[in-house]
């Protein structure tokens, strides 16, 4: 059985928060986001994991002790988050994962327990695509199959990611969920200090 991969997208400039999400400290817990991101993927299925930087790349590298083989950077991460997914992708060694494991930094609040129950799901229903639902609504992490990696790399630049979701509607597993965080994207200063209030009570 191939391994899967999980690709942390990190390259944004964070305008709305004004400084670089990865390195803001995450709700509930006692690290970063990207940290976070990184403790909770550290799964036996996953076998790679990338984390993808831009904007901040250097700062970030400084905060962050990132082992060499997990950076990539995305020189062209104006192109928006897809640039950022192809690129993570396009690091990935040539036919030896079935899925990837696509987390945007700003949807930090998971868990190790939700990872492992996508994976299990992602095995188990032999779709292409596996994502969680809360209360009905999508959210993130999402796993794409290997059999979506030529669409990702083609999509449109101004759609993303959500252009091969919806053109494969019928290969969709959704797996209902009590994190409320799937759906929570802590894309501004506001958000993150409900999201701190809320980890206090």
């Amino acid at each position: 059985m191939k391994t899967l991969a999980a690709i942390i997208l990190s390259a944004g400039e964070s305008r709305r928060m004004g400084r670089p999400k990865a390195l803001l400290t995450c709700p509930g817990t006692a690290t970063t986001f990207l940290g976070h991101l990184l403790r909770v993927t550290a799964h036996p299925a996953i076998g790679m994991r990338r984390v993808v930087l831009g904007a901040a790349a250097d700062e970030i590298l400084r905060a962050a002790a990132l082992a060499p083989e997990v950076v990539v950077v995305n020189q062209d991460w104006l192109r928006g988050p897809l640039s950022s997914l192809q690129t993570g992708m396009r690091s990935l060694p040539k036919d030896a994962t079935d899925g990837i494991l696509l987390c945007p930094i700003d949807h930090p609040l998971i868990s190790a327990a939700l990872v492992d129950k996508l994976i299990k799901a992602f095995r188990g229903e032999k779709k292409l695509i596996v994502m969680p639902t809360w209360q009905g609504h999508r959210g993130h992490p999402v796993i794409f199959g290997a059999g979506l990696y030529q669409e990702l790399l083609t999509a449109s630049p101004e759609v993303g990611a959500r252009e091969v979701v919806w053109g494969h509607q019928a290969d969709i597993f959704e797996m209902p969920t009590n994190e409320e965080g799937v759906t929570q994207n802590l894309d501004d200063p506001e958000t993150l200090e409900k999201a701190m209030r809320a980890g206090r009570s």
